[in-house]
Protein backbone atom coordinates (compact mmCIF):
# COMPACT_ATOMS: atom_id res chain seq x y z
CA UNK A 1 0.00 0.00 0.00
CA UNK A 2 1.35 3.42 -0.86
CA UNK A 3 1.65 6.22 1.69
CA UNK A 4 -1.04 8.23 -0.12
CA UNK A 5 -3.57 5.41 0.12
CA UNK A 6 -2.89 4.89 3.82
CA UNK A 7 -3.28 8.58 4.61
CA UNK A 8 -6.59 8.88 2.75
CA UNK A 9 -8.22 5.90 4.48
CA UNK A 10 -9.14 6.41 8.16
CA UNK A 11 -8.14 3.66 10.55
CA UNK A 12 -10.78 1.51 12.21
CA UNK A 13 -10.19 3.31 15.52
CA UNK A 14 -10.81 6.73 13.94
CA UNK A 15 -14.08 5.51 12.38
CA UNK A 16 -15.42 4.44 15.77
CA UNK A 17 -14.71 7.77 17.46
CA UNK A 18 -17.74 9.72 18.71
CA UNK A 19 -17.73 13.47 19.43
CA UNK A 20 -19.19 14.14 22.87
CA UNK A 21 -21.86 16.84 23.15
CA UNK A 22 -20.29 19.92 24.75
CA UNK A 23 -21.59 23.08 26.45
CA UNK A 24 -19.22 26.02 27.01
CA UNK A 25 -19.91 28.82 29.50
CA UNK A 26 -17.81 31.96 29.94
CA UNK A 27 -17.54 34.35 32.86
CA UNK A 28 -15.08 37.09 33.77
CA UNK A 29 -12.55 34.64 35.24
CA UNK A 30 -12.54 31.96 32.52
CA UNK A 31 -14.56 29.28 30.78
CA UNK A 32 -16.28 26.11 31.95
CA UNK A 33 -16.62 23.27 29.47
CA UNK A 34 -19.10 20.42 30.09
CA UNK A 35 -18.74 17.30 27.92
CA UNK A 36 -21.21 14.39 27.97
CA UNK A 37 -19.16 11.19 28.19
CA UNK A 38 -21.47 8.54 29.69
CA UNK A 39 -19.79 5.32 30.77
CA UNK A 40 -16.25 6.75 30.73
CA UNK A 41 -14.42 6.13 34.02
CA UNK A 42 -11.70 8.52 35.21
CA UNK A 43 -9.02 5.89 34.48
CA UNK A 44 -9.96 5.77 30.78
CA UNK A 45 -10.07 9.54 30.30
CA UNK A 46 -7.20 11.52 28.79
CA UNK A 47 -6.97 15.30 28.55
CA UNK A 48 -3.97 16.88 26.83
CA UNK A 49 -2.88 20.34 25.81
CA UNK A 50 -0.54 20.48 22.82
CA UNK A 51 0.37 24.03 21.88
CA UNK A 52 -2.96 25.86 21.66
CA UNK A 53 -5.00 22.65 21.16
CA UNK A 54 -7.01 20.95 23.91
CA UNK A 55 -7.69 17.25 23.25
CA UNK A 56 -10.25 15.21 25.18
CA UNK A 57 -10.34 11.43 24.74
CA UNK A 58 -12.08 8.70 26.69
CA UNK A 59 -13.37 5.20 26.17
CA UNK A 60 -16.29 3.43 27.75
CA UNK A 61 -15.63 0.61 30.17
CA UNK A 62 -17.73 -2.34 28.95
CA UNK A 63 -20.07 -3.74 31.60
CA UNK A 64 -19.33 -7.45 31.22
CA UNK A 65 -19.95 -9.76 34.17
CA UNK A 66 -16.74 -11.14 35.65
CA UNK A 67 -15.57 -14.35 34.03
CA UNK A 68 -17.86 -13.96 31.01
CA UNK A 69 -17.14 -12.87 27.46
CA UNK A 70 -19.69 -11.40 25.04
CA UNK A 71 -20.51 -13.74 22.17
CA UNK A 72 -23.00 -11.28 20.68
CA UNK A 73 -23.45 -7.61 21.57
CA UNK A 74 -25.56 -4.94 19.88
CA UNK A 75 -23.93 -2.09 21.73
CA UNK A 76 -20.75 -0.69 20.23
CA UNK A 77 -18.21 0.45 22.77
CA UNK A 78 -17.69 4.10 21.87
CA UNK A 79 -14.47 6.03 22.09
CA UNK A 80 -15.03 9.74 22.59
CA UNK A 81 -12.68 12.27 21.03
CA UNK A 82 -12.94 16.03 20.67
CA UNK A 83 -10.43 18.83 20.21
CA UNK A 84 -10.61 22.58 20.66
CA UNK A 85 -8.34 25.51 19.88
CA UNK A 86 -7.67 27.50 23.04
CA UNK A 87 -7.58 31.28 23.06
CA UNK A 88 -4.30 32.86 24.17
CA UNK A 89 -6.32 34.59 26.91
CA UNK A 90 -6.76 31.22 28.67
CA UNK A 91 -4.23 29.77 31.10
CA UNK A 92 -3.88 26.17 29.93
CA UNK A 93 -1.42 25.39 32.74
CA UNK A 94 -4.21 25.81 35.33
CA UNK A 95 -6.96 23.62 33.85
CA UNK A 96 -9.05 21.84 36.49
CA UNK A 97 -10.85 18.65 35.43
CA UNK A 98 -13.41 16.39 37.10
CA UNK A 99 -15.90 13.77 35.95
CA UNK A 100 -19.17 12.90 37.67
CA UNK A 101 -22.25 11.02 36.43
CA UNK A 102 -20.84 10.83 32.89
CA UNK A 103 -20.22 14.59 32.60
CA UNK A 104 -16.65 15.87 32.27
CA UNK A 105 -16.21 19.38 33.69
CA UNK A 106 -13.19 21.44 32.69
CA UNK A 107 -12.53 24.84 34.24
CA UNK A 108 -10.04 26.89 32.25
CA UNK A 109 -9.15 30.21 33.87
CA UNK A 110 -8.20 33.31 31.93
CA UNK A 111 -4.64 34.62 32.18
CA UNK A 112 -4.26 37.25 34.91
CA UNK A 113 -3.77 40.04 32.33
CA UNK A 114 -7.03 39.08 30.56
CA UNK A 115 -9.22 39.16 33.68
CA UNK A 116 -11.05 42.35 34.52
CA UNK A 117 -9.91 44.09 37.66
CA UNK A 118 -11.40 46.81 39.75
CA UNK A 119 -9.37 49.98 40.23
CA UNK A 120 -9.87 51.78 43.51
CA UNK A 121 -10.27 55.54 43.25
CA UNK A 122 -8.97 57.64 46.09
CA UNK A 123 -10.10 61.14 46.93
CA UNK A 124 -7.28 63.53 46.44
Amino acid sequence: MSKTTQASQPSQEQERTVQPAVDVFEDEAGITLLADMPGVPRERLEIRVEGDALLIEGSVQPATPEGLEAVYAELRIPRYRRSFTLSRELDSAKIDASIKDGVLTLRIPKQAHAQPRRIEVSAG
